[in-house]
């Protein structure tokens, strides 16, 4: 019989104005992949805390036990002790070190005495081939993007050889290639008897990987089903609570309307004296329409919206029109009082001042709209602050929320609503769907239909496939910084997409 290495037994975590956590029981068995699906505020992320110690034993109800004893985590070091590694949403990187010290940090190769600077990097190197990674164990983390930083969490965490991984949306920013990657070495993990806990909202990963599957609801856990005989209608349905039959519900404008942006042979670089990151880049976006943008990691999809915006790059050449008139030097200010408005894939770096409020949060790119004479109208703020906390379904206490304390998805929400209270009509939505569940990602793909219906104009750049096929009326897809491939929605197919992303135009055009 498979032993049980960690139980959850009833555990109960309260704080002041809610209940995270009712009753949660489930249990972990040696080398399996254990999946936990629930909508953001289902509790998961307090669940996690829990495991790693971060929330003290002491401070919940219930018993958490490990090898059948009872474990008293008062810290992550508690956790670490006891075999259990956590790879969150949110990154625990230094960004001033390089690669290898990220890797390695706490636990350097030492030789006499000393760091072995050449064996930490060559340890580094072999880890980042494994995965595939191009990229080298010297590079500063801070110049590596969203899914890279991702990749080198779970990097980290598998060579601490910890015998309970704790995975937390691990592929959110993470190509299909190097999704399948990541699946490929937990299989060999689970092979050699590690045990993981798999956290995710996409469920075609869920299956591909798990062998039983806990749902979770409102703080409770709902089920346990072997992924065997489970279906994903079924395991929606116990998430939500009701059943969703159309996962993509893309209503198509009437007719397209003119050209509000065009971008015209498009080449930057990320610094004056650079070589080109975005070379000759041509593609028009109309009124009423979605445009997706695809590619692999580092095609430059998130580089794109971002000069376009005003907040990444130098123009080397080609031109940019908005509404027919030229824009030679965009800034984000000036987007956002011309109606273009971006919300950032990286929500906790560009799109959140985390110790604010969500009312602070929501109204700061259009707080000149309330303020007269030097002074802030709070009046006329909080109710239109609370216009948007209410239309976007924003699971917390109250506007006067922090928004550090918020979940994943709800925190997505914020930021959306930001960028929606400032009226635009071109809105650009980087992976707006990463790391929330499916009954918040359909209120943001309907939140996309009002804005077309409405004529507005949507760029939405995403990494599922699926997505982008399933909301777009056209897809652009980006191969190493130019446009590998430009579809219809009559053209699309996983096929021709990824072969337009990997630059393979015969496949792509067949």
């Amino acid at each position: 019989m498979t032993a049980c290495i960690l139980e959850t037994c009833n555990l109960t975590k309260r704080f002041p104005c809610v209940i995270a956590l009712r009753n949660v029981s489930f249990n972990l068995l040696q080398g399996e992949v254990h999946a936990i699906c629930g909508e953001n505020g289902a509790g998961k992320s307090t669940l996690i805390k829990l495991l790693s110690g971060i929330h003290p034993h002491g401070s919940y109800e219930g018993e958490l036990r490990v090898d059948g004893g009872t474990a008293s985590f008062h810290s992550i070091r508690d956790a670490e002790k006891s075999g259990i590694a956590v790879i969150t949403q949110e990154f625990a990187l230094v960004d001033e070190l390089n690669v290898a010290e990220n890797i390695f940090l706490g636990r350097e190769p030492m030789r006499h005495g000393h760091i072995d600077w050449l064996s930490m990097h060559q340890r580094a190197t072999a880890l980042l081939a494994d995965f595939g990674l191009a990229i080298s164990s010297a590079m500063l983390v801070k110049s590596l993007g969203v899914g890279h930083k991702q990749l080198l969490e779970i990097i980290r965490a598998i060579d601490k050889k910890s015998r309970v991984l704790v995975l937390d949306e691990p592929t959110a920013a993470l190509s299909d290639q190097e999704v399948a990657v990541l699946l490929e070495h937990l299989r060999r993990l689970r092979e050699a008897g590690t045990t993981c806990i798999y956290i995710s909202h996409k469920l075609n990963e869920v299956f591909a990987i798990a062998d039983r599957i806990t749902v979770l609801r409102d703080g409770a856990s709902v089920i346990t089903l072997d992924a065997g005989t489970a279906t994903v209608p079924l395991i929606i349905k116990h998430m939500v609570g009701r059943e969703i039959t159309d996962l993509f519900p893309r209503k198509p404008s009437v007719a397209i309307g003119k050209t509000v942006l065009g971008v015209h042979d498009l080449t930057c670089a990320r610094n004056s004296g650079e070589a080109p990151m975005l070379k000759n880049i041509s593609f028009e976006l109309h009124e009423g329409e979605v445009l997706g943008i695809g590619g692999l990691m580092g095609a430059g999809r998130t580089e794109l919206l971002m000069h376009l915006f005003g907040a990444w790059g130098v123009r080397l050449g080609g031109t940019v029109h908005l509404r027919g008139k030229p824009v030679a030097t965009p800034n984000p200010t000036q987007s956002i009082r011309d109606g273009l408005v971006l919300a950032s894939e990286d929500r906790r770096r560009y799109g959140l001042i985390l110790s604010q409020t969500v009312s602070f949060n929501l109204s700061l790119s259009s707080i000149h709209a309330f303020t007269h004479q030097g002074k802030i109208d709070a009046p006329s703020e909080y109710l239109r602050n609370q216009q948007f906390f209410d239309q976007l379904r924003i699971k917390a206490p109250s506007q006067a929320s922090i928004v550090s304390g918020l979940s994943g998805g709800n925190q997505q929400k914020v930021v959306l609503g930001k960028a929606l209270m400032t009226g635009p009509s071109i809105v650009f939505l980087d992976e707006p769907t990463r790391g929330i569940d499916v009954g918040a990602k359909l209120e943001v793909y309907e939140l996309i239909n009002r804005l077309t219906a409405e004529g507005k104009a949507v760029v939405l750049v995403s990494s599922e496939l699926p997505e982008l096929m399933g909301m777009s009326d056209r897809v652009l897809m980006l191969c190493e910084g130019r446009v590998g491939g430009e579809f219809s929605r009559g053209e699309f197919t996983q096929e021709r997409l990824l072969a337009a992303a990997m630059g393979r135009r015969e496949s792509a055009a067949a």
